[in-house]
């Protein structure tokens, strides 16, 4: 169990009545934790795509090139992987 802190927020009253009237005043505190949790990871993964973006170039991926392409190489990669298992159960 992570080490808790107690902080003063201020937070507008129409939101907090909301919250009280969905989880209870006993739950307030656990509700906003994870509602926080929840978004530093949102704004995390955004942040990540944001400094990603164009590092997938489509001709590093020929395989995946086409109207079917995706579609071809999962059927492919799904194909090696169920004559493996019958050769495992052979």
């Amino acid at each position: 169990m992570s080490t808790k802190a107690r902080a003063h927020v201020i937070i507008e009253e129409d939101i907090v009545k909301e919250i009280d009237r969905l989880v209870g005043k006993k739950k307030r505190s656990s509700f906003i934790s994870e509602a926080t949790k929840k978004e530093l990871k949102r704004i995390k993964q955004l942040s990540l795509i944001k400094n990603l973006k164009g590092t997938w170039k489509d001709e590093d991926h020929p395989e995946l090139a086409g109207k079917e392409g995706t579609y071809k190489w999962v059927r492919k990669l799904r194909g090696e992987d169920e004559k493996a298992l019958r050769k495992k159960l052979a």
